[in-house]
């Protein structure tokens, strides 16, 4: 478990210190809506049934290698108001640095410079992005603020079996969603 240490700012991390969030690996990620507002869609007796938004938000998700290519995002969940999945890095190979599709380098610089936090920044900005877009076109339900949580949590994946019970916790969330700590009455 992964302790929490204070930054200079005052806000808790819970980054693990001297740990490089660029090496290759799996991460497990939870990045939550500000206020926990459920604007993704509804569990059902158990299940997940995403709206409009929720469906961007898993469009976000398989399209995330194409503007980082050494980013894969094998298993994820979206629920009514966080997102849950584990992403993989594996740096580029030298000489190859990763393009958006538009063009460009996605991170300036060396290649194998991308980091976990540059992976959920770059979700949370797309996804932020093109829930405005659905909001001034398609009357999506406005956001305060925010649409995600400043921080996220994370978890370096150790090994196989930390993987399977990830994944199985992933799966489950949507069974397990009224006793889920983010679900709000």
């Amino acid at each position: 478990m992964n302790k929490i240490f204070k930054t200079t700012n005052h806000r808790k991390s819970l980054r693990l210190p001297e740990f490089d969030y660029s090496q290759d690996g799996m991460y497990f990620v939870t990045v939550v809506t500000q206020n926990r507002a459920c604007l993704f869609g509804k569990v059902v007796e158990g299940e997940m049934f995403l709206n409009e938004a929720g469906d961007m938000i898993e469009h976000v998700c398989h399209e995330l290698p194409q503007f980082i290519p050494n980013v894969d995002l094998a298993y994820f969940i979206i629920m009514p108001n966080h997102f849950h999945g584990i992403i993989k890095i594996e740096q580029s190979v030298e000489g190859d640095l990763p393009q958006s599709p538009k063009g460009g380098c996605v991170y300036p610089g060396q290649p194998g410079n991308v980091s976990l936090s540059n992976v959920v920044q770059r979700f949370k900005s797309l996804t932020t992005r093109r829930y405005i877009e659905g909001v001034q076109q398609l009357d999506w339900p406005r956001f305060n603020g925010r649409l995600w949580q400043r921080n996220y949590y994370e978890h370096v994946v150790r090994n196989k079996r930390d993987h399977q019970a990830i994944v199985d916790y992933i799966v489950s969330n949507p069974r397990n969603w009224e006793k889920d700590k983010e679900h709000q009455s």
